[in-house]
């Protein structure tokens, strides 16, 4: 019997002991943590043929599409080292009796939710203009240098409103985080139940109204139909004026055209983004050029010692060997292709 076929289109480590213990035919595609635009679709179809395994990380140029998946009869399993899905084409998968898994480990999504808070008290407490105003010899302090107080005191601060957009893994842990600050916490979710918002001490209110009373919007949410573009233009000219909107989700969650343009008027305070439309942000981006009213950085927010992409491979890389012996993987995203994919695969090692 052949070798099974493992083409890892965006690979995250230099070797691959498990798959190649296994017997494995591996192929590397040109996507990396670096770099993740890799290789252009044609490639893609091309390596894709014959591979009963597709697995990687993010990919960001060309995507996972119904060409890539149809390259080959015998493809079983998309895997991810990552939470994000959105470069996969789920339906198609679903169409042609693949499954498609994923790697939401704490280490990634933890990492994201004290990445959110740091975006938050740096952007809040001024941190790096009072380090900058500093270095460059200002004087003694200055009032444009006083920061923003966060959760209720005593006497009378009513403290600000945090919108949190996705009640999931993430948006639940940042609540915890956030319920000894004495904020008042509102959320939107429309897949949670009022049982958990109420469990978190967060607010049920409808996007519109969260984005009408929140000083701080943070976004965690996966990327759908429903959430690509959740935040547009309409979406930014409910916010307050002094509010701050934190993306470490998905890029297309909001419209980055429109929150450019909302930050260029100042209808906004200020945005802190780990994500964007066009990975890596491009050189002549306008939010390179915003100064202190934004915070940048390159898709990093899940990315610690320890953590980052480590536990995401040890995920993919079991999800694949249980899917090339015919065994249902344990994290998979599209379940409702299993009953057709059992059909295909199951009990059929590729080995």
């Amino acid at each position: 019997m052949a070798r099974p076929r493992v083409v890892i289109f965006a690979p995250a480590t230099d070797t691959h002991p498990e798959l190649e213990a296994a017997g494995c035919d591996i192929v590397l595609g040109a996507a990396s943590w670096a770099d993740p635009t890799g290789d252009p679709q044609g490639k893609l179809v091309e390596m894709a043929a014959h591979a009963e395994a597709l697995v990687g990380t993010s990919i960001k140029g060309s995507g996972i599409n119904r060409d890539v998946m149809m390259a080959s009869e015998t493809l079983r399993i998309v895997a991810k080292y990552t939470v994000g899905v959105d470069e996969i084409d789920i339906d198609a998968a679903t169409e042609l009796g693949i499954v498609v898994t994923h790697a939401p480990t704490e280490a990634n999504w933890g990492g994201v939710v004290e990445s959110t808070m740091t975006y938050m008290l740096t952007m809040l407490k001024k941190t790096r203009e009072r380090d900058t105003y500093l270095k460059t010899g200002g004087p003694w302090r200055h009032d444009d240098l006083i920061g923003t107080y966060v959760g209720r005191r005593e006497d009378g601060y009513e403290g600000l409103t945090i919108g949190i957009i996705g009640v999931g893994r993430i948006g639940s842990r940042l609540s915890r985080f956030l319920s000894p600050w004495n904020v008042r916490m509102v959320g939107h979710d429309p897949y949670v139940s009022d049982e958990h918002f109420a469990a978190l001490g967060i607010e049920r209110v409808g996007l519109e109204t969260l984005l009408r009373e929140s000083d701080v919007v943070t976004l965690h949410v996966i990327l759908t139909r429903e959430t690509h573009h959740l935040i547009d233009a309409a979406a930014l000219r409910l916010m307050k004026p002094g509010a701050i909107i934190i993306n470490t989700s998905r890029g297309h969650a909001i419209d980055e055209p429109a929150l450019i343009e909302a930050l260029q008027q100042e209808r906004i305070a200020g945005a802190a983004l780990d994500v964007f439309e066009v990975e890596p942000l491009p050189a002549d981006s306008p939010l390179r050029s915003m100064g202190d009213r934004v915070i940048i950085t390159p898709h990093m927010a899940a990315n610690n010692k320890g953590a980052g992409l480590k536990p995401g491979i040890v995920w993919g890389t079991a999800d694949v060997l249980h899917a090339l012996r015919g065994e249902v993987p344990e994290h998979v995203f599209n379940p409702e292709v299993l009953p057709r994919w059992r059909e295909r695969f199951e009990g059929r090692s590729a080995f």
